[in-house]
């Protein structure tokens, strides 16, 4: 049976008694999770649909659909550190000009059981910011031995509350303790059928304001600008782009055979990180680490490769040392492990791709303003890459880099985000979302984690007028018991982890070798 936490959050509105949230019932209640034979449940919700003039109306995405499904019932996590303590009345008051206002954030989730094979759909309702906005109570004991790790606890414990999906799928917790980065401390909460995790985190950036000047939004870290084809002559130049099409073209077959494979029998070697079955259901322990973005970007630039490229040269080497070492036999005393590359593993990552180009952060916030969509796309439009890691021990640790950016190089040569996107919107049409559930199932359990990372502004920010510290986002529900998030901010990187709170007893030290694969690799490439 489903634990009710994750597979069937509408099945339990109990708050968790270590939390205190004001109750009020707002103008539409609609449980679209009902467990069958919750036949009065819907005769009241279709009721209270009467009672209410109901705004607009959109369906939803294949992509949100599926996670409405048992195996993917995700969440994205954000976790803001701020300068200073909340000023409730403040972020009240921004979260009522902003959020509130969004067509997503103000909308349930509404199927009319009546109708066979009724696609679920978005319907407008009057958002109370009471059911909302969530004041827990710590224990004074925890937070004062260990702050932080009290904090980490409470962020974890989400991971197993369930969400009212009567109500617009998202919770804001006010966690008003100081810890050793910052003062205080909010986490959103958000379901992951409200959009892609790009789009989420850059509406959420379009909540904040720059702290230089709190009228603009803030930069975002500007983007390199494309490279020029090559001079010479055109029939040159000519052969070259139909090279790169015939290149295009045969990676994307083979990556298509690979997801294709992965999806029905190809799976990944069973690996400390390979998660059991029902991992999706069981509590997830978030943790992170500041690194400097600095490292990063001196390592990018010595090697003449992508912030991307590192990132991932970077992850290989410490999940490289993680498995080294809880797989070294016992005469081996390095506390290593065998230094020795093993080719036959194969540890590869799902990596969701937003294939649709995000809204400007001008945009987001218009669209806020002005509580209408103005034409801008909103929903998930996110494609597959399968991304394999090299789990090597290597005496150079820019060896990690170098594989890195080959994986990375190949990748981008290849339309297999796009194909997996289109793909998944026929199956959907053809088979019914069930079936387009199970093949993506599939493809997750036959994988071992998620990898993905985003970048954030560039300059100091404000949210509702709390200067913020760091940005930790994470995502929970899915079939992994690793996920592994790089968020940029300033000029930090922070990394986030998500594990298995199970399977990694040691999720600390994980997190202690990447900061230590990146000093490796930054000292190596200052030689």
């Amino acid at each position: 049976m489903d634990p009710p936490s994750t597979a069937d959050a509408a099945a339990s509105s109990t708050t968790s008694p270590s939390s205190l949230r004001k109750r009020t019932t707002t103008a539409l209640s609609v449980n679209t999770w009902s467990r069958p034979g919750g036949g009065g449940g819907r005769n009241r919700a279709r009721q209270e649909m009467e009672d209410v003039e109901r705004g607009e109306e959109e369906p939803m995405s294949p992509a949100g659909r599926l996670f409405r499904e048992t195996h993917f019932n995700c969440y994205i996590v954000a976790l803001l550190g701020l300068g200073a303590p909340v000023d409730v009345a403040a972020a009240r008051a921004g979260l009522e000009a902003t959020l509130v206002r969004h067509p997503r954030f103000s909308s349930v989730q509404v199927t009319d059981d009546a109708k066979k094979n009724a696609k679920p759909r978005w319907v407008r309702t009057t958002v109370n910011l009471d059911d909302h906005m969530v004041f827990p109570r710590l224990d004074p004991a925890a937070t004062s031995a260990d702050p932080d790790r009290a904090v980490e606890d409470y962020v974890s414990s989400l991971s197993t509350m369930p969400m009212d999906h009567s109500r617009p799928l998202w919770e804001f917790h006010v966690l008003d303790v100081p810890t050793s980065e910052a003062a205080a401390a909010v986490v959103l909460r958000m379901h992951h059928s409200l959009g892609d995790g790009v789009s989420l985190i850059s509406l959420l950036m379009a909540c904040t304001r720059s702290a230089a000047d709190p009228a603009r939004l803030p930069a975002l870290p500007s983007q390199p600008p494309p490279r020029s084809g090559t001079g010479g002559g055109g029939v040159l130049t000519l052969a070259a782009w139909v090279w790169s099409l015939v290149v295009l073209a045969w990676n994307t077959v083979v990556d298509v055979a690979r997801f294709v494979a992965t999806s029905l029998f190809l799976r990944d070697t069973r690996t400390p990180f390979l998660g059991a079955e029902g991992v999706e259901f069981r509590r997830k322990r978030f943790l992170n680490c500041t690194l400097s973005l600095d490292d990063v970007k001196f390592v990018k630039n010595a090697k003449k490769c992508t912030v991307n490229d590192v990132l991932i040269g970077v992850t290989s080497a410490a999940l490289s040392r993680y498995y080294f070492r809880k797989t070294a036999s016992s005469d081996d005393t390095s506390g290593v492990g065998s230094r020795k590359a093993q080719k036959n593993i194969r540890l590869r990552s799902a990596l969701l791709v937003n294939i649709r180009k995000t809204p400007g952060l001008h945009t987001l916030a218009e669209m806020m303003d002005s509580s209408k969509d103005n034409a801008v796309k909103w929903g998930n439009q996110i494609g597959y890459i399968v991304l394999p890691f090299h789990i090597a021990m290597h005496d150079d640790p820019l060896e990690y880099i170098r594989q890195g950016k080959k994986t990375a190089d190949r990748k981008k040569r290849s339309l297999e985000a796009v194909f997996t996107y289109w793909s998944g919107n026929l199956a959907v049409k053809l088979l019914g979302i069930k079936a387009a559930a199970a093949l993506c199932y599939g493809m997750f359990t036959n994988t071992t984690m998620s990898f993905s990372s985003l970048a954030g502004p560039a300059e100091k920010v404000e949210f509702y007028g709390h200067p913020i510290v760091y940005i930790a986002t994470s995502v929970y529900g899915h079939p992994h018991a690793l996920t592994v998030h790089f968020q940029s901010y300033m000029n930090i990187m922070k990394l986030v982890l998500a594990v298995d709170d199970e399977q990694f007893p040691d999720s600390h030290q994980l997190l202690d070798d990447f900061a230590e694969s990146l000093r490796l690799v930054r000292q190596a490439a200052s030689v």
